[in-house]
């Protein structure tokens, strides 16, 4: 079972396979935003990684990182848990302004 540690959070015991961004909800209990359901499209639920960034980039998170020239964070609903990360949560629920973190994420990328 990976290991995600989020910076000021805690470490927790993360099924292998989980989307990222569920794990930071679920397990770790963080206040992540998913504004578009985990479908790559609007970038509010990027982390920066600490260590363990996997290497492996899917081809819809490249796209809008790219066309939206964001460089330095990652998309956590486009990584799967599958190796101990250590992540920090840089686009919350709290001073966003929005009424909810987002659409509901289905479990499969």
């Amino acid at each position: 079972m990976p290991k995600l540690t989020v910076t000021d959070v805690g470490t927790f015991d993360v099924p292998a396979g989980k989307r990222l961004v569920l794990a930071l909800r679920e397990e770790a209990g963080t206040d992540q935003l998913h504004a578009c359901g985990g479908k790559a499209r609007c970038t509010t639920c990027r982390v920066q990684f600490v260590s363990g960034e996997p290497e492996t980039m899917t081809a819809a998170e490249k796209e809008v990182l790219t066309a939206k020239g964001v460089t330095g964070v990652r998309l956590s609903c486009q990584i799967l848990c599958d190796q101990d990360m250590e992540v920090k949560v840089i686009s919350r629920l709290e001073g966003s302004g929005r009424k909810d973190c987002g659409s509901p994420v289905a479990p499969e990328l």
